[in-house]
C-alpha cells in the first residue's frame, strides 16, 4: 500500500513539475525560430525554414540604439543593491523588534506586516512624483524603494526566525564585551545564513523581473532594465520580433535559475532549521 502511494505522488509531483517546466521550454525552443513561424507554428519543434540557429539572440543584442549588455548592467546593480540593502536593514530591524519587546516595535511590526497586502497600483503615481522630487530616479538610488517594498515580507520572516534563537547566546556576548552592533553582525547575522538565503532567492526573483516599478520611475532615454528592454523590442509600425524577444527572455531567466540551484540547499536547511526550533 505505501509503495502503490508512493508511486502514485511521484507520478502526480512528476506532471506538476513538467506543467511547470513547459512554458519555460516553450520559450527556449521558440527563441531559435524565425519570427513567423514563432506566430503559425508555436509549440511546433525548430526545424527546416524555421530553425534559424543564434540570429535571434544576435539580433537581441544588437536591436535598437540601446545596447542590451547595458541593460543587463543596471538590472544587476538594481538586483544585488536592492537585494543587499533590503537583507542588511530588515535584519537589524526584525532582532530589535525581535528581542525589545515595547508596544512601539508591534506597532512597527504590524505595519510592516500591512505593508505586504496594499496593492502597488494605489501608489505608483504618487510614488513616481516623489521619486522624481527626491531624485530617486537612477539604478543607484532605486534601491531605496525596492527597500520600502521588500521590508514586509524580509521583517516578518526574520522576526519569527529571530524569536527562535537562544538569547542566553547574546547574553554571553554582552559579558564577553560585545556591543548591540558587534553582538549582531558577529552573532546574530551567521544564524540568519539559511532565512536571508530563502529572502535573498524571493526579493531577487522579484527585482530581476520587476518591469512596473523601474518603467515608473527611472529615465527611460538613460536607463533600462531587461524588462524595459524587452518591451521596446519592437520594429518600425509597431511591429514585434516575438522570436528575439524569446531569445532575450531566456536569457534573462538563466542568472535567476543558476542562482536558485546554487542556493536551493539553503533554502532546504533554513526550513528545516525553522521547522526544529521551539
Amino acid at each position: 500500500m505505501k509503495k502503490r502511494r508512493s508511486t502514485g505522488l511521484t507520478v502526480m509531483f512528476s506532471v506538476i513539475a513538467v506543467i511547470y517546466i513547459l512554458p519555460l521550454f516553450i520559450v527556449l525552443m521558440n527563441s531559435f525560430k524565425e519570427n513567423t513561424y514563432v506566430k503559425t507554428e508555436t509549440f511546433a519543434w525548430p526545424a527546416g525554414d524555421s530553425f534559424v540557429g543564434w540570429a535571434n539572440y544576435l539580433k537581441g543584442f544588437t536591436f535598437g540604439n540601446y545596447p542590451f549588455l547595458k541593460s543587463v548592467l543596471f538590472s544587476f546593480v538594481i538586483t544585488l543593491l536592492s537585494t543587499a540593502l533590503i537583507l542588511l536593514c530588515t535584519s537589524m530591524a526584525a532582532w530589535y523588534i525581535a528581542r525589545v519587546n515595547t508596544v512601539l516595535c508591534k506597532i512597527c511590526y504590524y505595519l510592516f506586516v500591512f505593508s505586504m497586502v496594499v496593492p502597488f497600483q494605489m501608489l505608483m503615481f504618487t510614488l513616481a512624483k516623489t521619486a522624481d522630487t527626491l531624485k530617486l530616479n537612477t539604478p543607484w538610488t532605486i534601491p531605496i524603494i525596492y527597500l520600502g517594498f521588500g521590508a514586509g515580507m524580509a521583517v516578518f520572516m526574520f522576526t519569527g526566525f529571530v524569536k527562535d534563537l537562544p538569547l542566553e547566546i547574546e547574553e554571553a556576548a554582552a559579558i564577553d564585551g560585545c556591543g548591540p552592533v558587534r553582538t549582531f553582525f558577529v552573532v546574530i547575522m551567521p544564524m540568519l545564513k539559511p532565512t536571508m538565503i530563502s529572502i535573498a532567492i524571493l526579493e531577487i526573483m522579484w527585482i530581476w523581473n520587476d518591469y512596473l516599478l523601474p518603467y515608473l520611475v527611472l529615465d527611460r532615454t538613460k536607463y533600462m532594465t531587461i524588462p524595459i528592454h524587452i518591451q521596446y523590442l519592437q520594429g518600425s509600425y509597431g511591429s514585434v520580433d516575438l522570436g528575439a524577444i524569446m531569445a532575450l527572455i531566456t536569457l534573462s531567466i538563466i542568472p535567476v535559475i543558476v542562482f536558485y540551484l546554487t542556493c536551493q540547499k539553503y533554502i532546504i536547511k533554513g526550513v528545516a532549521a525553522g521547522a526544529v526550533k521551539g
